[in-house]
């Protein structure tokens, strides 16, 4: 847990207007009520089992173990939760965390649009007014996300300044909560931002690791060796990692959006050329000049496409806790289509930059050896996206 600023070492806090601080310390406290609030995790508990599908399985890629030797590998299978992602977790706990507060409006921000998909969904549900900032780049990557945010009721709000990306509407969706605070609540998609917001999404999405460790004990007998996931803010693989962190015989691989090249503009990777700054409210790694301007980024996946991390992935770097790698666009593309042709599983492009890391780490460890690797996102959404590269031939 952070520090009572909200800090994990140097990284976290608060860095926001005066205006949300009061809201900050209502959302503070109304999380840690609901914690302890009977009726309210029952409530959550029932809609994780007869909405969202939980648990999910925790699959034994047994062609994917053939074809590469080495470790056994099995996929924590996020991909069929209710909307086709991780997102749905955080997005219904925090739709409960307003309606308890007492405001009626939603708002979030998008990349992927699987954040925004999951919190209209949840909006809808709970019957909650709801609008989506989204960057118009993404818009035009993500048109199959765009089109289901407005069947479920969302307003989609593009955001046409900057790079026109997830920094970008997360900016706007700041603006928006302080215009608007009394009676909206912000739902922020990842283990970012202001504190509180790193805990409670981690807190919301621990369920994954939490299952994961049951699963594999019943499974195997025993906890895995390697856990694997992608990191763009961090929230799936802090959902998976968590629980196992104080597993001293574990190691922890997350991985960054490599992009074409780890030259400045054309990627995402923070920990291969980031250093520390502030970004949207919270001190972290940051892809940033030296006069402290936010650094264009780019990758094949619109959800890991964002200049800074979450702070707790920062403190874990630098602990050694967790080791951070990155998978380029090209060897995303490459797994994208090896884990779809082996085991008839589409990943989100966000959860082939993990399985492009499986590939490299399986081969070169025994095969009493096991990697367990968070398919946090089907790849539904990103199949046009895809498309527009194997059928050309065009390099992503």
């Amino acid at each position: 847990m952070p520090d009572e600023r909200g800090r994990y070492g140097a990284f976290g806090g608060r860095y926001v207007p005066e205006t949300l601080m009061f809201a900050l310390d209502q959302l503070e406290a109304a999380h840690k009520s609901a914690l302890q609030d009977t009726a309210f995790q029952q409530e959550l508990a029932l809609l994780q089992r007869q909405y969202v599908g939980r648990p999910t399985p925790l699959y034994f890629a047994g062609r994917l173990t053939e074809h590469l030797g080495g470790a056994r590998i099995y996929f924590k299978r996020e991909d069929l939760a209710h909307t086709g992602a991780h997102k749905i977790n955080n997005a219904l706990g925090q739709c409960l965390l307003a309606k308890s507060m007492g405001k009626p409006r939603i708002i979030a921000e998008t990349g992927a649009g699987q954040h925004g998909v999951a919190t209209a969904t949840a909006a809808a549900l709970l019957g909650l007014e709801c609008e989506v900032y989204m960057g118009s780049e993404d818009m035009e990557r993500q048109r199959l996300n765009v089109f289901r945010m407005e069947l479920l009721g969302a307003r989609v709000i593009p955001v046409v300044s900057g790079s026109k990306t997830l920094k970008d509407a997360i900016n706007e969706a700041l603006r928006d909560w302080a215009a608007n605070v009394e009676r909206t609540h912000y739902v922020l998609g990842t283990v970012h931002g202001p504190h509180p917001f790193p805990v409670i999404c981690r807190e919301f999405q621990s369920i994954i690791g939490k299952e994961a460790r049951s699963q594999i004990l019943e499974l195997e007998g025993r906890l895995p060796d390697l856990m694997i996931a992608c990191v763009g803010g961090g929230s799936n693989a802090l959902g998976l990692f968590n629980e196992f962190l104080q597993e001293d015989s574990i190691d922890f691989i997350g991985v960054e959006a490599g992009g074409k090249a780890i030259t400045p503009g054309m990627h995402a990777a923070r920990f291969a050329g980031g250093t520390l700054g502030m970004l949207q409210g919270a001190m972290s790694y940051v892809l940033q000049d030296e006069n402290g301007l936010i650094g264009k980024t780019h990758s094949i996946s619109a959800g890991l496409d964002y200049a800074s991390v979450g702070p707790q992935h920062a403190w874990l770097y630098e602990s050694g806790r967790v080791a951070y790698t990155h998978a380029s666009d090209r060897e995303t593309l490459d797994a994208f289509q090896l884990c779809s042709r082996l085991e008839g599983i589409l990943p989100a492009l966000e959860s082939a930059h993990a399985i492009a890391e499986v590939m490299k780490r399986a081969p070169e460890l025994s095969c009493d050896k096991l990697i367990v690797m968070n398919m946090s996102g089907r790849g539904d959404k990103d199949v046009e996206q895809a498309a527009r590269f194997i059928l050309t031939g065009e390099e992503p």
